[in-house]
């Protein structure tokens, strides 16, 4: 499915103004079903969508292995996915009412999440080059080019040295995030090792999904909060963020960044 459209708008640049058609991101809202339960409606840019199922599903706690996934169905005309599990304890969500996910407030449930990951400490290590991550910093945004065309989306990566695995871009940093997650669950990637980009601001959600995958560092080209932060340093995960040009802040595990 296409990812933008062409609409046509009335550009003014100073003292002209003239009709044109202009590249604009197509947003579209897609409804997730587990076992014919209805879960959440995500709004998104539709392009991977079984790997931002997938993904959503995994950071919610409602999926746990690839290999409890039985079927997936997408019907792109309705807007759905339709994902059977072999295992579902639908009282794990809170599944009261219907839930539409706007692109940055998710839910609201960032309170429990924070106590629960306090007692799961991620024991993956990795060293990250400054070279190194001025190069990567570079392929990424490099790779940016439904932003360049749209300036309406946010982008996610994979990483592994200086080396780009996956790139996806949405109109949410959540939703690129999860297409993320729900691709390299799919394909067996193992994350102890590697590391997130990421165009969008660094929050406690964007940390708690990190977290579900034991990924020991995210880089970012914007800023961390606070409380992202405060959970990163209990939960030994690495923080990098306005990672711009040659400069860089690192927020988080000092130690293991090379100059």
């Amino acid at each position: 499915m296409e990812e933008k459209t062409k609409l046509e708008i009335l550009k003014v640049d100073k003292d002209e103004a003239i009709i044109k058609h202009d590249d604009i991101i197509i947003e579209k809202p897609y409804t997730i079903f587990v076992n014919e339960i209805e879960i959440s409606t995500l709004l998104c840019t539709p392009k991977s969508i079984k790997y931002l199922a997938v993904g959503f599903l995994f950071t919610e706690g409602l999926l746990n292995l690839k290999t409890d996934i039985k079927k997936i169905n997408i019907d792109e005309n309705k807007g759905t996915v339709s994902v059977e599990l072999t295992e579902f304890n639908k009282f794990s969500h809170n599944l009261s009412g219907k839930k539409t996910m706007t692109l940055d407030c998710r839910k609201g449930t960032l309170l429990y999440n924070v106590i629960e990951f306090k007692s799961k400490k991620n024991y993956n290590e990795i060293l990250l080059n400054k070279n190194n991550i001025i190069e990567t910093m570079i392929a990424f945004n490099e790779q940016s080019i439904l932003f360049k065309e749209t300036g309406g989306v946010h982008s996610c990566a994979l990483g592994y040295n200086k080396k780009i695995i996956r790139f996806e871009e949405d109109i949410g940093r959540h939703n690129a995030m999860d297409k993320i997650i729900g691709w390299s669950i799919l394909n067996d990637i193992n994350f102890k090792d590697k590391y997130i980009l990421t165009s969008g601001r660094i929050s406690s959600e964007i940390i708690k999904k990190v977290a579900k995958c034991s990924i020991p560092a995210i880089i970012s080209r914007s800023a961390p909060t606070s409380l992202s932060i405060q959970i990163a340093e209990k939960l030994n995960i690495m923080i990098i963020g306005f990672a711009r040009g040659r400069k860089m802040n690192i927020y988080t595990k000092y130690d293991n960044f090379i100059m």
